[in-house]
C-alpha cells in the first residue's frame, strides 16, 4: 500500500507510473473488485466544496495523481508527490498489461460509435487482449441523474455477460466517478478505471497533446490552445495555487 498525500482532502497515492502498473497487476490477480481515480486539479477543487465527490474519490483502491498542478502543489508545501501518474498513460499500460496476460477489457464511453472504433484499434495493436465488449456512453444512468434507470441496468446485464477483466469507464469527470461508485458492486470485473478522454484517443477522434508539452506538465495548455472556450475551466487553476500558497493546512501527509 503506497503512502498517501492528501490535497484540499483529496488522498493521492504518493506513486510512480511504474509502481501503479505494478498495482494494476496485483489488482488483476485479485478476487475483488479495484476501482482506479485520476483526479486533476479541476476535480481537486470541485471535491473541495462537494463532500460526496471527495468521499468517493477517497474510496478509490488507487488515486493518481493526473494534473502538473497537484505535483507543483506538493512541493510547494513540501510533502511532494513523486511524479505526475497521467490517466491515459496509466491505461496504456494496463493495455499492455492486459495484452502481456491475456486479460478482457470492456469499453464504456464516449459518442456511439467511439467505443467500437477504440476496441477495434486495440485489437489491432494487442492482440492478445479479449475484447469483451463495448457500449456508448449515452445512456440514462448515474451520470446523468438517473440512479437505476432501466437502461443503467441493461448496461451493467451486458457488462457482466461480457465477463470483462478491466473496465475503462469514459464518461468525462465527475460523471465517471460517481457512476463507478455507484454501481461497482454491481459488476463483474477486476479492475475499473475512470479515464475521461482516453476512449476518445484511442478512437483517434481527440489527439493528445504533443510529447514535449506533456514532459512538461502542459497539456492543459496546449487543450486551451485548440479550444479556447475552455478558458472557464482554466480559470480555476491560478484560484488553486492561491489556496495552495496562503493555507497552511491543506496539503498533508
Amino acid at each position: 500500500m503506497s503512502e498517501k498525500i492528501s490535497i484540499l482532502g483529496v488522498n493521492v497515492d504518493k506513486i510512480t507510473l511504474k509502481d501503479a502498473e505494478e498495482r494494476v497487476k496485483s489488482f488483476l490477480n485479485s478476487n475483488t473488485i479495484n476501482t482506479i481515480y485520476t483526479p486533476n486539479t479541476e476535480i481537486v477543487m470541485e471535491a473541495r466544496n462537494n463532500q460526496e465527490l471527495k468521499s468517493l474519490l477517497n474510496k478509490g483502491d488507487l488515486v493518481i495523481p493526473d494534473g502538473i498542478g497537484l505535483v507543483y502543489a506538493s512541493k510547494i508545501k513540501k510533502k511532494p508527490l513523486l511524479e505526475r501518474v497521467a490517466g491515459s498513460d496509466l491505461s496504456m499500460r494496463i493495455l499492455d498489461i492486459a495484452n502481456d496476460e491475456g486479460h478482457s477489457i470492456f469499453i464504456l464511453g464516449g459518442k456511439p460509435g467511439v467505443a467500437q472504433i477504440a476496441t477495434e484499434n486495440i485489437k489491432k495493436k494487442y492482440p492478445n487482449i479479449d475484447i469483451a465488449g463495448y457500449h456508448h456512453g449515452y445512456f440514462k444512468g448515474t451520470h446523468i441523474g438517473h440512479k437505476n434507470h432501466e437502461e443503467e441496468n441493461e448496461v451493467i446485464n451486458i457488462i457482466n455477460k461480457a465477463k470483462p477483466d478491466i473496465v475503462f469507464v469514459g464518461l468525462g469527470a465527475p460523471k465517471q466517478e460517481q457512476w463507478i461508485d455507484e454501481n461497482k458492486e454491481k459488476l463483474n470485473c477486476k479492475v475499473i478505471i475512470g479515464n475521461g478522454g482516453t476512449v476518445d484517443i484511442i478512437a483517434g477522434t481527440v489527439k493528445r497533446a504533443p510529447e514535449v508539452y506533456q514532459r512538461l506538465g502542459l497539456e492543459w495548455l496546449y487543450r486551451l490552445l485548440k479550444d479556447p472556450r475552455r478558458i472557464k475551466r482554466q480559470i480555476v487553476l491560478p484560484k488553486f495555487v492561491l489556496i495552495v500558497l496562503f493555507s497552511k493546512d491543506e496539503i498533508v501527509k
